[in-house]
């Protein structure tokens, strides 16, 4: 099965959520990764970012889901937390090799083989798109099909 996965910005989760049957393109530019866990990695890399542990971060009910129109039987739009929005802003070149390291480590233990410079090319590209980000209600969101 092939995952499609699209980061956005998107002004609010009114706008973001209204992209749920199509997807981002046209409306927002986005950044478009495929086959992976999103909302496993979205609370692992919170996790090593923070260093809180998945539990931890899980509790904390992130990422938070703005759009399921299918009830899982469809696409769907998550919110990525201020929190590791803030983190991947903050994160130099050093940081996002380190955090995709930790992330490789932890997909390896768990059975995935994810390639390492695969991750560090997804959290740059986080990385650099969060920065755009401005100081109002603007967030970073990610589509699902």
């Amino acid at each position: 099965m092939s995952t499609v996965i699209k980061f956005f910005v998107a002004p609010d989760h009114e706008a973001a959520a209204g992209v749920a049957e199509g997807g981002p393109d046209g409306v927002f530019e986005s950044l478009t990764f495929g086959n992976f866990d999103v909302e496993e990695a979205l609370i692992e890399w919170e996790s090593i970012f923070t260093g809180r542990s998945f539990e931890e971060v899980l509790d904390d009910d992130v990422p938070e889901t703005v759009a399921d129109p299918d009830d899982g039987e469809g696409p769907l739009v998550l919110a990525v937390s201020r929190t590791l929005q803030a983190a991947l802003s903050a994160a130099g070149k050093d940081r996002l090799a380190e955090v995709s390291q930790m992330w490789v480590a932890e997909r390896a233990a768990e059975g995935e083989v994810f390639d390492p410079e695969i991750a560090v090319w997804i959290l740059s590209g986080l990385a650099n798109v969060t920065r755009t980000i401005g100081e109002e209600a603007e967030g970073l969101y990610c589509w699902v099909a």
